[in-house]
């Protein structure tokens, strides 16, 4: 594109063909990214590409622009190119070190909550946080509930670690590869969005999921063999009538179920996500 054409309409145009192109999006999906791209690279608003979309941009500015753009052309996702992933309304610093939150889990949150008084101090672990959305989301939400949060990457609770001092939230985070670092400790209410994609699922290798950290997604030949580990040590450290609530795959509905009932949850439950897919299945201990 020659230099006097390149305005900052001409760049987005041009950028959401190829990205449409390139990564099988549609155009709102692929002008969304590259308005995000654009709005990263020249630190601007979105509202502001809106408002010069005539200007006609530095050399410079455009170098950084495409310098993103072919990133992300070559599959790298836009939350580790931008750093930034927005989560229950609050945005969340994000690198490889991590998985990315994704609208999906919003349901683990929203069931988490119905366990969750606004007048009780209930104590909550979240298990494997990662970036720390689902704990510090909690905490936030519910500012009487004593929250821990373990994750066995150092690097992972130092993100987790980050996102609670920019949010101000007030989560207790420890190594511990699930409840290693948890001896009689017992809560009210643990909740889990473990690996659970089969190590030879060909998802792994494509899209954005290539790009982030293997021992997050994959759980064996099954995609199971974290959520049975965490189920069956959970009632150790449940209170009497105290609830698990963990995400998972969307065909692993039926045997999450069967084991939160082998490993003695009472009447285990599944939820449906926005698309009506069971994403979230629970239950809770007798009293």
């Amino acid at each position: 594109m020659a230099r006097e054409a390149a305005t900052v309409a001409r760049l987005l145009d041009d950028a959401t063909t190829r990205i449409g192109a390139t990564l099988g999006l549609d155009t709102r999906e692929a002008r969304l990214e590259a308005r995000v791209l654009a709005a990263f690279a020249w630190d601007v608003a979105p509202a502001w590409l809106i408002a010069h979309d005539t200007d006609l941009p530095a050399q410079e500015q455009i170098t950084q622009f495409r310098t993103l753009l072919a990133r992300r052309l070559a599959g790298e996702p836009i939350a580790y190119l931008t750093g930034m992933r927005e989560f229950y309304g609050r945005s969340f610093r994000v690198s490889p070190d991590v998985l990315i939150p994704r609208p999906d889990t919003e349901l683990l949150v929203e069931r988490a909550l119905t366990h969750m008084p606004g007048d009780q101090a209930v104590e909550v672990l979240d298990l494997g946080t990662g970036s720390g959305c689902v704990a510090i989301t909690l905490a936030l939400e519910r500012p009487l509930a004593r929250v821990t949060a373990v994750d066995r990457s150092d690097a992972a609770l130092a993100a987790a670690k980050n996102n609670s001092s920019i949010l101000n939230a007030p989560v207790e985070f420890l190594t511990s590869d699930w409840f290693s670092a948890l001896a009689g400790r017992r809560f009210d209410l643990i909740v889990g969005n473990p690996p659970y994609i089969a190590a030879a699922d060909p998802h792994l290798a494509r899209g954005d999921v290539r790009f982030e950290p293997l021992s997050a997604l994959a759980a064996g030949p099954d995609g199971l063999d974290d959520l049975r580990r965490l189920i069956a040590a959970a009632p150790g450290h449940l209170k009497p009538g105290g609830a698990l609530l963990v995400e998972h795959g969307y065909d692993q509905a039926n045997a999450v179920r069967a084991l939160l009932q082998a490993a003695g949850f009472s009447q285990p439950q599944s939820w449906p996500d926005l698309s009506s897919i069971y994403r979230v299945s629970g239950g809770n201990l007798s009293e």
